[in-house]
């Protein structure tokens, strides 16, 4: 079985803070997986451990059959990663940014300056030749990052909270993009707040609460266990507090 990523007895502390709590799952290759849970659930501290971005206190990461404690730099080569807060280079073009990206993976001038067309153009991103990134809205700001993430064809993409400050013409966009590189093989984790877009992009679910693995499988097989929908499971599994009247209401 060749799997795409493996995570095994994963832990991260923060001091005494435990922010990710032993942790184990594995991906087959083409797989897409939608990583949810509540804000400080755990979900960027995974990430940025598979991305390189933060050590584990304990346990082992390995992407593409590659140990990340001593393969990082090779397993970066064929990954794309969209972080929490996209890390662009503010004071650089987008057009400027995405050859620097590009060189950065050995891409020839003339590739780079290709595929940044197709991109900018697929995502109707089209600033002024001289705006730099830091007057980008951050909807563009989005948009770009998702380019560099995607110009030199990775095997595997990180994407957290890509469709934050969105709209919706371009977030239907990103879902098709989406789909394309899961068919052609590309293996896709994504955290989102936005339910149905789980449900209706990600076969597979992981659920943490708390730093722990609550629920890991394949949607329909998790639904079949009572819940009518991801969005009760969710909030049955991580036990969310039962809305009522307000007091002054």
């Amino acid at each position: 079985m060749a799997y795409a990523l493996e995570l095994e007895n994963v832990s991260k502390k923060f001091g005494d803070k435990v922010a990710v709590d032993d942790v184990t799952l594995r991906l087959e290759e083409g797989s897409f997986l939608g990583l949810l849970g509540r804000n400080g659930a755990g979900k960027s501290t995974t990430l940025k451990m598979i991305m390189g971005l933060l050590k584990p206190t304990s346990g082992r990461i390995r992407v593409l059959g590659l140990d990340l404690a001593e393969r990082d730099i090779d397993i970066k080569r064929h990954v794309g990663v969209v972080p929490e807060d996209l890390a662009l280079m503010d004071y650089l073009t987008g057009p400027q940014y995405l050859r620097f990206v590009g060189r950065m993976y050995g891409l020839e001038d003339s590739v780079i300056q290709r595929r940044a067309d197709e991109l900018f153009a697929k995502l109707e991103l089209a600033p002024a030749p001289r705006t730099l990134i830091t007057n980008y809205s951050f909807g563009m700001k989005k948009k770009l990052a998702l380019c560099a993430a995607l110009l030199h064809g990775p095997r595997v993409l990180f994407l957290d909270e890509p469709f934050e400050g969105i709209d919706a013409v371009t977030s239907r966009t990103i879902k098709e993009i989406l789909q394309t590189l899961r068919s052609r093989g590309v293996t896709i984790v994504l955290t989102s707040h936005i339910m149905d877009v789980v449900e209706k992009l990600c076969p597979l679910i992981a659920i943490l609460d708390h730093g722990k693995l609550l629920g890991f499988g394949e949607l329909r097989d998790l639904t079949r266990q009572g819940s009518e929908d991801l969005e009760t499971l969710f909030v049955e599994l991580v036990g969310g507090v039962q809305a009522g009247e307000l007091s002054w209401v």
